[in-house]
């Protein structure tokens, strides 16, 4: 979870960076038009005007480009904020319900009380009809909790 927040910390700093290209190259655009307006000015030439649309065109592109790529920085950022989302694994068997968080945290304790060596993993197998779950602890310890 903590790998899925970072993504969107990563992806949220990658919208400031074009954010900040796309302001950067607006400005180096205006700068590119006013100079080629006092260049077409001085020397009173008619080309002025097909500068200057040319100049809005390479704007209007670059702006487009910045706007593209910052909507699909947007989606990704909203789906991995989607995948952090909460999940609850319920099991009904014979008008029964059991909560596999709760089994799993059973487990966990069982384990702890009945060995000292630390839990690297843990595999759970839930069998209602026997009203237990057993686990398998760091691939070769086993034991058993009542649902």
């Amino acid at each position: 979870m903590a790998t899925k927040k970072k993504e969107v910390v990563e992806v949220k700093k990658e919208v400031a960076a074009v954010e900040a290209v796309a302001k950067e190259t607006e400005k180096k655009a205006e700068k590119v038009v006013e100079k080629a307006a006092k260049a077409v000015k001085a020397e009173k030439a008619p080309a002025e005007k097909k500068v200057a649309a040319a100049a809005k065109k390479v704007v209007k592109k670059a702006e487009k480009a910045v706007d593209t790529a910052a909507k699909k920085v947007a989606k990704t950022v909203k789906k991995a904020e989607t995948k952090d989302a909460k999940a609850e694994v319920v099991l009904q068997f014979a008008g029964a319900e059991f909560k596999m968080a709760a089994v799993l945290e059973a487990a966990k304790k069982d384990y702890a009380a009945n060995n000292t060596a630390a839990l690297k993993t843990i595999t759970l197998y839930v069998k209602p009809e026997d009203g237990a779950a057993y686990y398998v602890a760091n691939g070769d310890i086993t034991g058993k909790v009542n649902l």
